[in-house]
Formats: structure tokens, sequence, C-alpha cells
């Protein structure tokens, strides 16, 4: 059976086809209307309760309060009848671990209501709902049968024995961070240039066209949906024209790290490359945040969203067969990431990557951003950047969730927006910002 994904902000109907239709979800909704009579079904994947009047282009499917309306009236444009329908809902959830100071965890909640209301008002039975709770799931509608799937996104990994697991002492870490391949002197280079604000592209664009696999890891990059340009890229020139020398960098940075990034899908990644897309995402919406607020150059703000998780690349290789107790531990006792590292590897993420950027001879703020990610109010090179990595990341693990495992502290998200000029009201803003690319998916998988 083909498999679609259905990211943010985005509804698909369908009926007799052998598809099936999936959404990740975490702090997101989402919604499945069906007719049996009618053999028709659809899937509705929203992201708030109602529009927040900022400046970005309105789209409707990405709120309740319009979606929904949307999403009924298609399904009976498509030959539904508004008698015969029934709904599932599932999704907005808190993911934890949650505090008293989790001012972001009523946008799920409130996005249920609304939904649960227009509902009533039209009438459709609500036939299953799985919302609220602590964890992400993922939400399936088969269009041959009608039929409906809600399931925790880490159940696979929950099901797993847990095997015998000895602590990795320091020299084994050690060894690790050694046998991390060096960071390509391109990626290297240009992190330096743009620290310095003097980066151009004319300096190394002959370098970019030699390494070659660099090259064709850009342009790929280039055509993937994050990054979703009007035409084809074919070309490192091609490129330049699109997007300009500064974006152009970013992306050859990004691709250069891309071969570092570990590829399973064991240990901290839920899907091949997860570690990767979920620093990418980071990446992007660090510099939209930077812009946002502007309390950081946004090139240096994606650099470091890029860089925050390296210390993931020497532990993934314990991590993958301590998985099922790290997500035994974070569903029965709500436990954050770093907290259950340091008790099963003596370290943490975050130390492991300070360590490798060190060997790397990364800038300070970048290795202070690697180190204090997940406590920002412990940053002393530039706490203003570190807090707009660590708002980048918390909205990466609540609204997309199928990258990777990621607990976050948020005791301090209170302290964390005023660092940077915002209130708990700015939050939703924040949220209905974030750049609508990051949600997107190849349109078929598997």
């Amino acid at each position: 059976m083909e498999t679609q994904i259905v990211p943010s902000g985005a509804c698909v109907i369908g009926k007799q086809k052998d598809v099936r239709l999936e959404a990740f979800l975490g702090t997101c909704v989402g919604l499945i209307l069906w007719d049996q009579e009618a053999n028709l079904g659809g899937l509705l994947h929203i992201l708030l309760p109602e529009a927040t009047g900022t400046d970005i282009a309105f789209q409707p499917e990405t709120y309740a309060s319009t979606g929904v309306p949307l999403f009924i009236q298609a399904m009976i444009e498509a030959g539904a009848s508004i008698d015969r329908l029934k709904a599932s809902v599932a999704g907005g959830a808190m993911v934890g671990p949650v505090s008293d100071e989790d001012l972001f965890l009523n946008i799920g909640g409130r996005t249920t209501e609304v939904v649960q209301a227009i509902l009533d008002e039209n009438g459709i039975p609500v036939n299953r709902a799985e919302t609220g709770g602590y964890f992400s799931c993922k939400l399936t509608l088969n269009l041959n049968d009608l039929k409906i799937g809600i399931e925790p996104i880490h159940k696979f990994v929950v099901d797993l024995p847990e095997t015998d697991h000895e602590k990795p002492t320091p020299a084994d870490i050690d060894n690790a961070i050694q046998q991390v391949r060096p960071i390509p002197q391109i990626a290297l280079k240009i992190i330096r240039m743009i620290q310095d604000d003097d980066c151009t592209m004319s300096e190394i664009g002959e370098e970019v066209r030699q390494e070659q696999v660099v090259s064709a890891k850009t342009i790929n990059l280039c055509n993937s949906a994050q990054f979703s340009l009007k035409s084809r890229v074919g070309s490192i020139d091609h490129a330049l024209v699109l997007l300009g020398e500064k974006r152009l960098l970013m992306l050859v940075v990004s691709a250069s790290l891309e071969t570092i990034y570990s590829e399973s899908s064991q240990g901290y990644s839920l899907c091949k490359g997860g570690i990767f897309q979920h620093a990418l995402g980071t990446a992007i919406l660090s510099g939209e945040l930077a812009e946002f607020t502007g309390r950081s150059d946004p090139d240096i703000a994606y650099t470091a969203g890029l860089l925050h998780d390296i210390g993931k690349i020497p532990l993934d290789q314990y991590m993958t067969s301590a998985a099922p107790y790290f997500y035994r531990a974070a569903h029965e006792e709500g436990a954050e990431l770093c907290n259950m590292e340091k008790e099963r590897f003596n370290i943490t993420h975050p130390e492991a990557g300070a360590l490798l950027g060190e060997r790397w001879t990364l800038a300070d703020n970048l290795i202070d951003t690697i180190r204090h990610h997940h406590r920002p109010e412990e940053a002393t090179v530039d706490k203003d950047l570190v807090t707009l990595v660590y708002l980048a990341d918390l909205l990466m693990s609540r609204f997309r969730v199928d990258h990777e495992f990621e607990r976050l502290n948020t005791d301090k998200i209170d302290k964390s927006l005023k660092r940077v000029g915002l209130s708990p009201d700015h939050f939703p803003i924040i949220v209905d910002r974030i750049p609508r690319s990051i949600f997107q998916y190849s349109q078929t998988t598997g």
C-alpha cells in the first residue's frame, strides 16, 4: 500500500484508493472525516486553533477555526453526506516533560476544543478520540477500507526487549568522539567566515564546485521540500542565481554536515537521517527567530541550530542498544533526555557535542550553544543565541515529532521567552511563523 504523509496545514481526501494517509502529531491535532456509504474519507492536519493575525501568508487549513469548516465542505462536495459523516480526532498532546511554566501546552488543548465545537455545530459524531496526554502519535487512514489507526510514534521501541547495557567509560566516549569524521574544511571555512561577517561565494565558489560530493548534496538540498524553490536546481551556479550568496553558503554548510550525522534509525532517530533532518529544521527556525526578535545574526543562528545536536553523533551507537530504556523512562517517568543520558552514559549529548566542537575548533559562541541548548540560562558567551536555538529546538520537538527522540526540560521557558524580548502571548505567533517548508514531506514514502 502506498503511504502519503499529510503535513501540518494540509488536507487530503480520497475514495477507494490503495493509499494510507498518515499524520505525525505532537501538539498538532489530526482530524479524520469519513462517510462509509460513499466510501469517502479524508485527513486534516491542524497546527493552531485560530490565525494569529501576523503578516505571514494566510493558509486556512493551518487553523482549526477555518480549516475544519473547509474540510467538511470539501467532503460534501466530493460526495459525502453531512448526515453520514463521522469523525476521529487525535493529537493535541503536551509532549512532556511538563511543568507549570509550560506556556505552550494549551495550544493543543485549545485546538482540540475548537475542532470539537465545530463538529458539534454540524452534528458530526466523534467515533474515536485520543487527544491530550504527554506523547506524540501517528494517525492513519486507509482509503481503500476507511480503517483508522492511532498509535504512539515510539511504540516500536517501547515494545523491544531491553538488553544488558554497560555504561561507556570516559575512555569509550573519548574514543567515540575521536572516531567522528572531521568536519569538511569547506564547511569550517564558511562557518568562520560567517562569524566574521565576511562571507562571499566568490572566495570559495571554486572549492564548492571541486567538492563533488558536497556539491551534489547541496543541489539535492536545494531541491528538497524544506527549501521548496519554485524551479528545480541543476548546478551550483544555478543555485547561486536563485538563492543568493549567503543562503547558498548556508546550504553548503548543511550539505557538508549531512555526511557526518548518523543515518541510523535505531538510536536517537525515528527515521533514517532523523538527527540531520531535526538539525536542519532547527537551523531554519533558529534563523527565522533571530530575524523576528532581532537578538542575533540570522546566519549565525542558523549555523548554531545546525550544530546544536552534534553530540548525538558519537553517542548514537550507545543510544541504539539503550533505546528501550530511554523510551520506557520517558513514558513511565516523564524523564528529560539529558538526565537519562547522564545516568546511562555518564555524559550528555550537549557535553559530548561541546567536546567535539572544541576538537573542530569552532567559535566560542557556537560551542556555548552546543553545550547549553537544553539549559540556556547556563550559557556564558551569548545567552540570546543559545536561547533562540533552545526555542527552535523546543518547537521542532513539539510540532515536527517524527524525526527523532527529544525531550527538553521546559521549566525555564518563561525566562527564555523574556530573554529574547517575547511574552507568553507571543508563543502562538512564533508557532504561526514556523516556515511551512519545515513541515513538508515527500509526497509518498515507503
